[in-house]
């Protein structure tokens, strides 16, 4: 058994507007840990690296900055319409994305310059460690920006927060591939061009969090605490026999199947391989596991259907309500384990 202190890792899923679930949750704990008594009641102070994917990367970055969750929920309800109701009409979304990203830009920005005196942050001054995934759409490749948490991490650092987080949240469809540049800490302008949402190979970043605490942290898998949030999901399944399987089954203007099948598809995997992580193979391991690991999620059904642009605020309060109750069911344990 390790004696080293425990590595404490918050991960967050992508899902859209859904991020009122993790979002409430957190709000919900950080509620708690005020009422408690307890002096360090923010998120980033209770956990060594945050990491977070398209909306979930987001709310990385602002609980990293020291954002309370309250005034992240708040920003995602009351904004919802804002951001997603001037969806595009059908015939502009065969040859444009659904929504523009100038409202939800706009928002972040403020928000962050807000708890940095005014000032754009950049990845630097985040509070805690983050990492963000993002895919590279110039070259082709997956990326994860990070801030400078280990001496050979110099790329990412200098990028404005707000900019980090148009990247992770720039969904194929939904919204554009975000571009921009800035000037990075040593006065020299940089392009920062093509950037996918990182929810493409890491919609649960989970085990991204895991292999940087191993890495880049040196910390052995047993001193590892780690708490999954997802953003609630619909399941996706279809035995139905049907002849029309092309592109308007897959993606049409009422739902875009694709994307939602390879997001969940990706965020079980990843739940699956860290179970098998923390438990072993038929989970021979399960009386003494490896790490500590809590998953929460919840699988949305026909009654409450929330789609990642969902703008209807009855459906958004009663996702946020599905978060309060899984916190009243996991809180105390959740405290006990990772915020003590």
């Amino acid at each position: 058994m390790s004696m080293e202190k425990p590595f404490k890792i918050l991960s967050i899923d992508g899902g859209g507007i859904r991020g009122v679930f993790p979002a409430m949750f957190l709000t919900s704990l950080e509620a708690q840990l005020k009422a408690n008594g307890k002096e360090d009641w923010q998120i980033y102070q209770n956990f060594d690296l945050i990491c977070g994917t398209s909306t979930g990367g987001i709310i990385a970055i602002a609980l990293s900055l020291g954002i309370p969750a309250k005034e992240i929920f708040e920003l995602y309800l009351e904004n919802a319409a804002l951001i997603f109701g001037k969806k595009k009409n059908a015939f502009k979304q065969l040859s444009y994305s659904s929504h523009s990203r100038e409202t939800l830009e706009s928002l972040i920005k403020e928000k962050f310059k807000e708890s940095n005196n005014g000032i754009d942050p950049v990845l630097k001054d985040c509070k805690t460690n983050i990492c963000v995934p993002t895919f590279d759409l110039l070259e082709g490749k997956p990326s994860v920006l990070k801030n400078n948490y280990h001496p050979r991490f110099t790329r990412d650092f200098h990028i404005p927060a707000y900019q980090a987080a148009m990247a992770t949240a720039a969904a194929p469809v939904y919204f554009d591939p975000y571009s921009a540049e800035y000037v990075d800490l040593h006065g020299v302008t940089r392009p920062f061009k093509n950037k996918v949402d990182g929810g493409v190979f890491a919609n649960n970043p989970t085990l991204i969090g895991i292999t940087e605490a191993q890495v880049a942290f040196y910390k052995k898998l047993e001193d590892l605490r780690v708490l999954s949030l997802g953003t609630g999901h619909q399941k996706f399944s279809d035995g139905a026999m049907r002849k029309k399987w092309g592109i308007t089954y897959w993606i049409n203007f009422n739902r875009k199947r694709l994307i939602d099948l390879f997001m969940q598809a990706q965020s079980q995997q990843i739940e699956h391989y860290v179970q098998l992580l923390q438990n072993g193979i038929d989970k021979e391991k399960i009386e003494a596991p490896v790490f500590k690991y809590q998953r929460i999620n919840v699988e949305l059904d026909s009654t409450l259907c929330v789609e990642m642009d969902e703008t209807d605020r009855n459906k958004l309060f009663s996702l946020a309500q599905k978060a309060q109750n899984q916190f009243y069911e996991y809180g105390t344990n959740i405290i006990q384990n990772y915020c003590s």
